[in-house]
């Protein structure tokens, strides 16, 4: 996992994001997926700079991924490194109504990677 990938994962896994089951690396028809809720049907994709170059790939990914009913959301490394907390925000806001959990854990505020 890259460095993004680490931090983002620390916040998400465990339920540790209001209560919402993610998974990592998740196989989705044939395409493999960075973070997933299945329960929200909502994939989070974090992107680097060979992203740019493959523009085309990953709007046919994302088309397929959406007729599949999911929601693509997708993040630059740089934006979880350097504002993290907006990135989870985002995310919760992007789950919707559909994930929320009556009695959530509270957000971790610690970066927990260095």
């Amino acid at each position: 996992m890259t460095l993004a990938e680490q931090r983002l994962w620390y916040h998400l896994r465990g339920k540790r994001l209001n209560g919402i089951k993610f998974r990592r690396q998740q196989t989705i028809g044939g395409y493999i997926v960075d973070f997933v809720s299945m329960e929200c049907k909502i994939i989070i994709e974090l992107d680097g700079g060979q992203h740019a170059e493959q523009a085309a790939y990953d709007n046919a990914r994302t088309e397929f991924l959406n007729s599949q009913g999911y929601r693509v959301v997708r993040f630059w490394n740089n934006e979880v490194l350097q504002q993290t907390e907006n990135v989870l925000a985002e995310i919760l806001k992007q789950c919707g109504s559909a994930c929320l959990h009556p009695n959530p854990p509270p957000l971790e505020t610690g970066e927990g990677i260095g």
